[in-house]
């Protein structure tokens, strides 16, 4: 297994169908683009691949607030079910907390929807802990539509 940032347009692409697994509203003509804006705001993809096939995949950001300092934030963390409980998630979790220190980070966060209980339980394993809820309000506009 190799874990290394997705930074050529032929790593991004190669992203898109291990992405599609956990966002698969985005579409695939549309995900390069995306991806490159979010980068303008620190947005990165940490890639697994095995015979240089992806398998999984982490985008994350580094960010620093009042509340945390600075930490690295998980967006997206995904495997292909094909390669699940074979060790890339887990993989992915370890090479992100070592990215994170190197950073100066004090810690790593990810929000993960309510439904997603096998997550949960993987999470947990990983030594992380539930600190508390998420809440949204969605905003309509012109610019949404």
């Amino acid at each position: 297994m190799n874990i290394h940032l997705a930074s050529s347009d032929n790593d991004i692409t190669a992203c898109y169908t291990v992405m599609r697994e956990l966002r698969p509203h985005i579409a695939q003509d549309r995900f390069l683009a995306q991806v490159r804006r979010q980068q303008s705001e620190g947005y990165r993809i940490a890639m697994a691949t095995e015979a240089d096939a992806v398998a999984a995949i982490a985008g994350f950001r580094i960010a620093e607030n009042l509340a945390w300092g600075r930490f690295l934030y998980i967006d997206d963390l995904v495997t292909l079910p094909v390669h699940r409980s074979q060790g890339y998630g887990a993989a992915l979790l370890s090479w992100l907390r070592e990215y994170a220190a190197a950073e100066g980070c004090r810690q790593l966060h990810l929000d993960s929807g309510a439904q997603r209980l096998d997550a949960h339980r993987f999470y947990e394993r990983e030594g992380m802990t539930n600190a508390g809820f998420h809440f949204v309000v969605r905003i309509e506009s012109d610019e949404n539509s």
